[in-house]
């Protein structure tokens, strides 16, 4: 096992995917270049023959949640919070002032990611997690004063990592709820919503073409509008030139809908890996009206690519009724932690807001759909 900075060229790579290399050695070079409000170091562990990004992180809570629990937890959970309006949530707002002071003291943003991607979902391929005993060992020595960390795990999309991460004694903090499909042509083709989305694309005359490299700053645009722009700046913000490495090395697989005269306006990027599919980019242009279902629009290409492709679908969270509709199930995902190279103090609130959030938060996730 060696942790070594992917732009060494000297570093003894495994023979590994050409696209997932290239996007390691980018991430390394420059992340602001390509998610612009990220700015932790990329480094890379060589492991079981594979290789995971790591992402180390110093303490500053962090501008996106993708690299900063603390900004998950309590950021994102109070913008939350002003969005959705739920039921008691001057109570809410006060338990994450309590909260956010807990994390802040135990440092929760002084972290070391293990197969972080910088996307709002981590699909972790094949890795079983076999070997995170040594993994653990090995980190925890080199960042003594570091929470080790492993995002996006639960057990529908990486079910022998999360068995695994369990069996070496991690902490499992709840996160959020994803929705998944587990056989798109079973589940999603026979329902009326796929025939009803079929024939808004058929009715709103736009083009639906693979991506092109001309199309990169509108795509980043796009997602903007969408997932800064509407819902909160702590989504990881995509540049241009993520979009254009992306597409280029074939690492995601650009869709877009086109109006009269070329331009673009909805995109859905699909990422896969291990036989699942996720659409870490989407966006559509949100000074269209409402009534032209852009947003269906944008969720049928990438539906509808990963059902041609024969993968089972990773939805992420967020939009429960629609993604229900769509043959959609919940799965609660957690975010693994380890800390017992860490002072006890440290290592309590961590494990305290594991238990409170499995006993508050996850019933009123499956309850209320969030």
């Amino acid at each position: 096992m060696i942790l070594f900075d992917p732009a060494d060229l000297a570093a003894a790579w495994p023979p590994i995917d050409a696209a997932e290399r290239a996007y390691t050695t980018a991430l390394a070079s420059d992340v602001r270049a390509r998610v612009a409000n990220v700015g932790t170091r990329v480094l890379a562990l060589a492991s079981g023959g594979r290789v995971l990004p790591v992402t180390v992180d110093d303490g500053a809570r962090g501008e996106s949640y993708v690299c900063s629990p603390g900004a998950a937890y309590i950021d994102y959970a109070r913008r939350e919070t002003e969005l959705v309006r739920p039921r008691g949530a001057a109570a809410i707002r006060v338990g994450l002032s309590v909260a956010d002071r807990l994390l802040r003291a135990a440092r929760i943003d002084r972290v070391v990611h293990v197969d972080n991607w910088l996307l709002s979902t981590n699909l972790h391929g094949d890795w079983d997690g076999a070997d995170l005993p040594l993994i653990r060992e090995a980190l925890g020595a080199r960042f003594p004063d570091h929470l080790l960390a492993v995002r996006s795990v639960d057990d529908w999309s990486c079910p022998a990592l999360a068995a695994a991460a369990r069996a070496d004694g991690w902490i499992a903090v709840p996160s959020r709820q994803i929705w998944v499909v587990d056989d798109l042509e079973r589940d999603w083709r026979p329902r009326s919503d796929y025939g009803n989305d079929r024939r808004l694309v058929a009715r709103s005359r736009l083009s639906i073409e693979d991506a092109v490299p001309a199309d990169a700053a509108r795509i980043a645009e796009l997602y903007r509008q969408l997932y800064v722009g509407k819902y909160s700046a702590l989504n990881p913000v995509f540049t241009a030139r993520f979009v254009a490495e992306t597409m280029a090395s074939g690492l995601l697989r650009y869709r877009v809908a086109r109006a009269a005269g070329g331009k673009a306006v909805a995109v859905a990027g699909l990422l896969a890996r291990g036989g699942v599919a996720t659409p870490p980019v989407v966006g559509y242009d949100r000074a269209w009206p409402q009534e032209a279902g852009l947003y269906r629009i944008a969720t049928w290409m990438f539906m509808g690519e990963a059902m041609r492709r024969g993968l089972r679908l990773h939805a992420s969270a967020g939009a429960a009724h629609f993604k229900r509709l769509r043959g959609a199930r919940g799965v609660i995902e957690y975010w693994m932690f380890d800390a017992r190279h860490l002072p006890r103090a440290r290592r309590l609130v961590v494990e305290a807001l594991a238990a409170g959030l499995e006993r508050w938060a996850v019933p009123a996730m499956r309850r209320n759909g969030w």
